[in-house]
Protein backbone atom coordinates (compact mmCIF):
# COMPACT_ATOMS: atom_id res chain seq x y z
CA UNK A 1 0.00 0.00 0.00
CA UNK A 2 1.31 3.17 -1.24
CA UNK A 3 1.87 6.07 2.13
CA UNK A 4 -0.69 8.78 1.86
CA UNK A 5 1.40 11.98 0.16
CA UNK A 6 0.52 15.11 2.36
CA UNK A 7 -1.23 17.67 -0.62
CA UNK A 8 0.68 20.54 -1.62
CA UNK A 9 1.77 22.87 1.29
CA UNK A 10 0.83 21.36 4.33
CA UNK A 11 2.51 21.44 7.38
CA UNK A 12 5.10 17.61 8.06
CA UNK A 13 6.86 16.73 11.28
CA UNK A 14 9.76 14.29 11.60
CA UNK A 15 10.44 12.90 14.33
CA UNK A 16 14.26 12.25 15.45
CA UNK A 17 16.82 10.33 17.67
CA UNK A 18 19.87 8.93 17.46
CA UNK A 19 18.69 5.55 15.84
CA UNK A 20 19.45 4.46 12.55
CA UNK A 21 15.50 3.81 11.64
CA UNK A 22 15.30 7.64 12.70
CA UNK A 23 17.89 9.09 10.34
CA UNK A 24 16.15 6.81 7.31
CA UNK A 25 12.73 7.85 8.31
CA UNK A 26 13.93 11.43 7.81
CA UNK A 27 15.89 10.94 4.49
CA UNK A 28 12.38 8.65 3.33
CA UNK A 29 10.33 12.27 4.06
CA UNK A 30 13.02 14.69 2.34
CA UNK A 31 12.87 12.45 -0.72
CA UNK A 32 9.30 11.41 -1.36
CA UNK A 33 7.69 14.63 0.64
CA UNK A 34 9.82 17.27 -0.28
CA UNK A 35 8.12 18.69 -3.18
CA UNK A 36 5.05 19.26 -1.31
CA UNK A 37 5.77 20.66 2.12
CA UNK A 38 5.02 23.58 3.25
CA UNK A 39 8.12 24.95 4.77
CA UNK A 40 9.41 24.38 7.44
CA UNK A 41 9.79 21.25 7.78
CA UNK A 42 9.69 20.06 11.30
CA UNK A 43 12.44 18.28 13.43
CA UNK A 44 11.35 16.94 16.92
CA UNK A 45 13.25 15.14 19.51
CA UNK A 46 12.68 14.64 22.98
CA UNK A 47 14.93 14.49 25.83
CA UNK A 48 14.35 11.96 28.47
CA UNK A 49 13.14 13.52 32.16
CA UNK A 50 15.81 12.03 33.87
CA UNK A 51 18.74 9.04 32.55
CA UNK A 52 18.26 7.34 35.90
CA UNK A 53 20.57 5.28 35.13
CA UNK A 54 23.11 8.00 36.35
CA UNK A 55 20.54 8.39 39.29
CA UNK A 56 20.64 4.71 40.15
CA UNK A 57 23.94 4.45 39.57
CA UNK A 58 24.79 7.46 42.22
CA UNK A 59 22.59 5.72 45.08
CA UNK A 60 25.32 2.30 45.11
CA UNK A 61 25.66 0.99 48.79
CA UNK A 62 22.58 2.97 49.98
CA UNK A 63 20.61 1.39 52.64
CA UNK A 64 17.44 -0.04 50.71
CA UNK A 65 14.46 2.19 50.47
CA UNK A 66 16.41 5.47 51.27
CA UNK A 67 16.94 8.06 48.53
CA UNK A 68 20.59 9.23 47.93
CA UNK A 69 21.02 12.75 47.86
CA UNK A 70 22.07 13.79 44.26
CA UNK A 71 24.91 16.38 43.90
CA UNK A 72 23.46 19.39 42.00
CA UNK A 73 26.91 19.05 39.83
CA UNK A 74 25.69 15.72 38.55
CA UNK A 75 22.22 16.40 37.88
CA UNK A 76 23.57 19.93 35.94
CA UNK A 77 26.27 17.71 34.45
CA UNK A 78 23.83 15.72 33.64
CA UNK A 79 21.60 18.29 31.99
CA UNK A 80 24.13 19.53 29.92
CA UNK A 81 25.48 16.20 28.30
CA UNK A 82 22.24 16.12 27.20
CA UNK A 83 21.63 19.05 25.84
CA UNK A 84 25.24 18.72 23.85
CA UNK A 85 23.47 15.51 22.79
CA UNK A 86 20.54 17.16 21.61
CA UNK A 87 22.09 19.63 19.38
CA UNK A 88 24.44 17.53 18.09
CA UNK A 89 21.71 15.03 16.47
CA UNK A 90 19.60 18.12 15.86
CA UNK A 91 22.82 19.41 13.66
CA UNK A 92 23.33 16.21 11.91
CA UNK A 93 19.38 15.99 10.92
CA UNK A 94 19.32 19.72 9.98
CA UNK A 95 22.35 18.89 7.80
CA UNK A 96 20.69 16.37 6.09
CA UNK A 97 17.86 18.34 5.07
CA UNK A 98 20.03 21.18 3.83
CA UNK A 99 21.73 18.52 1.42
CA UNK A 100 17.67 18.07 -0.04
CA UNK A 101 17.54 22.36 0.25
CA UNK A 102 14.64 21.67 2.77
CA UNK A 103 14.40 24.40 5.18
CA UNK A 104 13.65 23.27 9.11
CA UNK A 105 12.63 24.03 12.23
CA UNK A 106 13.70 22.35 15.07
CA UNK A 107 12.29 21.61 18.33
CA UNK A 108 12.71 19.93 21.90
CA UNK A 109 10.80 18.67 24.07
CA UNK A 110 11.21 16.85 27.35
CA UNK A 111 9.68 14.15 28.73
CA UNK A 112 7.97 10.83 27.34
CA UNK A 113 8.68 10.24 23.66
CA UNK A 114 5.55 8.94 22.92
CA UNK A 115 3.27 11.47 24.61
CA UNK A 116 5.75 14.84 23.59
CA UNK A 117 5.56 13.28 20.16
CA UNK A 118 1.58 13.30 19.90
CA UNK A 119 1.41 16.48 22.16
CA UNK A 120 4.13 18.67 19.67
CA UNK A 121 1.85 17.17 16.82
CA UNK A 122 -1.18 18.52 17.75
CA UNK A 123 0.22 21.51 19.06
CA UNK A 124 1.97 21.87 15.67
CA UNK A 125 -1.32 21.79 13.96
CA UNK A 126 1.27 19.20 12.06
CA UNK A 127 -0.99 17.72 9.00
CA UNK A 128 1.44 14.84 8.82
CA UNK A 129 3.78 13.06 11.41
CA UNK A 130 6.71 10.81 10.20
CA UNK A 131 8.69 8.52 12.61
CA UNK A 132 11.01 5.32 11.93
CA UNK A 133 10.58 2.12 13.52
CA UNK A 134 12.80 0.18 15.89
CA UNK A 135 11.48 -3.23 14.35
CA UNK A 136 11.58 -4.51 18.02
CA UNK A 137 10.14 -8.02 18.60
CA UNK A 138 6.88 -9.11 20.21
CA UNK A 139 8.73 -9.51 23.67
CA UNK A 140 10.48 -6.33 23.63
CA UNK A 141 7.80 -4.44 22.56
CA UNK A 142 5.75 -5.64 25.70
CA UNK A 143 8.70 -4.39 28.12
CA UNK A 144 9.80 -1.22 26.14
CA UNK A 145 6.79 -0.31 24.66
CA UNK A 146 6.70 1.18 20.84
CA UNK A 147 6.90 4.92 20.55
CA UNK A 148 5.29 4.41 16.84
CA UNK A 149 2.83 2.39 17.50
CA UNK A 150 1.82 5.03 20.31
CA UNK A 151 1.82 7.08 18.08
CA UNK A 152 -0.35 5.41 15.66
CA UNK A 153 -3.18 5.02 17.75
CA UNK A 154 -2.89 8.82 20.23
CA UNK A 155 -2.13 11.41 17.10
CA UNK A 156 -4.58 13.27 15.98
CA UNK A 157 -3.28 13.40 12.70
CA UNK A 158 -1.73 10.66 9.94
CA UNK A 159 1.27 9.13 11.35
CA UNK A 160 3.58 7.83 8.55
CA UNK A 161 6.02 4.51 9.98
CA UNK A 162 9.11 3.84 7.97
CA UNK A 163 9.89 0.42 8.80
CA UNK A 164 13.45 -0.77 8.42
CA UNK A 165 14.20 -2.64 5.26
CA UNK A 166 16.47 -4.88 6.56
Amino acid sequence: MAAPAPQQGQTVMVAVDESECSRRALEWALRNLAPTLAPPLLLLTVQPLVPLGYVSAASFGTPLGTVPPVAPELIKSMQDQQRELTQALLSKAKAICAEHGVPVETIVEVGDPKEMICEAAEKKNVDLLVLGSHSRGPIQRLFLGSVSNYCVHHCKCPVLVVKNQG
